[in-house]
């Protein structure tokens, strides 16, 4: 079944993916694309223009082919999307003398389907310091603000709106999107998660036929989700590989031998990988040699086998393929991910990520939908080179039991407080710092374990979360009495951006 589609430019806004997700939770399929995109556009029911970090009229600014406009698909215009429909149009954008960052009062002015059933007034989300100081050609003003006069225009089939419908914080938001999807593009609704399970089962199978499949599996939701999907779809021919890196966390290898009790591999490898990381203090680099020394374990596990391994399957998300830069945009490249960066070019599987263009929400929901338990289907995201990024610094190996006793420590305080499916990501960082301290009358100079509990939808962005001081007291005295080596707690208030969730 060919889905509707949404097309959603990518200009480098932070909300990109978040107005992908907005799509998808009104039951319509969306796909993020680059700015030059003008390929296939069956089944293309509308396009959405995202914000951006750049102004229309910088040098090298990202703009589009303007025969999107001449497709007759319907356009909504958001922010810099709004920009680019008047540059292409004859309107002027120009450095507002006032820029708007927040809240702002968001007035209707005329009819539009694009704002039935929106009161007259409603709070918008604004994030902008350019604006339209003139109309474009045949457009006429659907809505003002305070700061901007032509807050929101249209002309024939074609939107655009200063503000970010896709936040949170625009009251309407969502009804807006809804209004475009619905009443302007004619959607159907059709794009749900059942439907994507019977649908993916089936490509597998077309892809795989009869030849075998090898997945790593890691113990978390994405490849644990994934393993659930690929042993319903060619059952024998999955072939699972815990690798036991030591670098991830005690209990995952008892876990998943409860949840798959055939072709399931387990490889011890832990002084592999701290004798490759010694002495190793970059993020990229400890990356880049964890995904390496990965390969290498794979593709010696195959050679052990005897058999004839023609795919490789990875629970590569769309956050992943965004931050490492897969899809081409002006996005930055964030960090390189475990999944999506350090595979040699000449890696003799071919690959299969089912689950590529969904969010972690998304995955979960499938979890729910193949029965697996709550404790996958729920666990916080765990970064794929494991401790290795959550030790600053080099690793060896006191350092990693302490960072694991403390980790084990904050995931067991914020289940007992009731916040742990509350919370997007819960975790212990071992800093590379040392402090004085003073434990039965002696004194000490000992490490500093920072605290990292963030609230997040998709990851994309998070702020750090408010929990209480109840929470963190017994958090940091825990740590404190029990983890040796360690004599100070501190915790993370820094959102993403301007950080990231993990330090490195």
């Amino acid at each position: 079944m060919k889905h509707q589609k949404i097309l959603i430019y990518d200009f480098g806004s932070q909300y990109t993916q978040l107005i992908a997700r907005r799509i998808r939770e009104l039951n319509v399929y969306s796909e993020i694309v680059p700015p030059n995109y003008f390929g296939d556009f069956e089944n293309v029911i509308g396009i959405i223009l995202s914000g951006s970090p750049y102004s229309v009229y910088e040098d090298n600014a990202p703009d589009v082919n303007p025969e999107i406009f001449n497709l007759n698909i319907p356009i909504l215009g958001i922010c810099y999307g709004l920009g680019i429909i008047g540059k292409h149009f004859g309107g002027e954008v120009a450095p507002s003398p006032k820029r708007e960052y927040g809240k702002a009062l968001f007035k209707v002015l005329n009819n539009s389907l694009l704002f039935q059933g929106i009161p007259v007034e409603s709070i918008v989300w604004m994030s902008h310091g350019d604006k339209l100081k003139t109309l474009p050609k045949g457009f006429k003003i659907i809505g003002s603000s305070e700061n901007s006069e032509f807050c929101a225009i249209e002309k024939e089939h074609i939107y655009g709106v200063q503000f970010h419908p896709e936040v949170y914080h625009t009251q309407f938001g969502k009804e807006i999107l809804r209004n475009f999807l619905y009443n302007i593009c004619k959607a159907k609704g059709d794009w749900k998660l059942s439907d994507f399970i019977e649908e993916k089962i089936q490509e597998i199978r077309n892809v795989v036929n009869n030849e075998k499949v090898i997945l790593a599996l890691s113990g978390g939701v994405d490849s644990t989700v994934l393993a659930k999907l690929l042993e319903i779809a060619i059952g024998d021919n999955l072939y699972m590989v815990f690798v036991d890196t030591g670098l991830v966390k005690d209990y995952e290898k008892d876990r998943l031998k409860k949840i798959f009790q055939r072709n399931l591999f387990v490889i011890q490898a832990k002084d592999e990988f701290l004798n490759a990381l010694k002495g190793i203090s970059d993020p990229e680099e400890k990356r880049k040699i964890i995904g390496n020394k990965f390969i290498d374990i794979f593709r010696n596990f195959v050679k052990g086998l005897n058999l004839e391994i023609k795919f490789l399957a990875q629970g590569t998300l769309y956050p992943d393929v965004i931050e490492s830069k897969r899809v081409v945009g002006p996005s930055d490249k964030i960090k390189t991910h475990h999944n999506v960066g350090g595979l040699p070019e000449n890696l003799e599987f071919e690959l299969i990520e089912p689950f590529k263009f969904l969010f972690k929400d998304e995955v979960r929901k499938i979890g729910k939908l193949l029965g697996l338990p709550d404790e996958i289907i729920y666990k916080h995201p765990f970064p794929g080179p494991g401790y290795a990024v959550r030790i600053i610094g080099e690793i060896d190996e006191e350092k990693l039991k302490i960072v694991k006793q403390a980790d084990l420590i904050v995931e067991e305080e914020v289940k007992n407080f009731g916040l742990y499916n509350k919370v997007w990501q819960a975790f212990a960082i071992l800093l590379p710092i040392k402090s004085v301290g003073v434990m039965g009358d002696r004194r000490t100079y000992e490490y500093v374990i920072a605290i990292r509990i963030v609230e997040s939808e998709d990851g994309m962005t998070a702020d750090w979360s408010k929990v209480s001081y109840e929470l963190l007291e017994r958090i940091s005295n825990r740590i404190t009495n029990e983890v040796k080596g360690v004599n100070r707690v501190v915790y993370d208030i820094t959102s993403k951006p301007p950080a990231t969730i993990e330090w490195e």
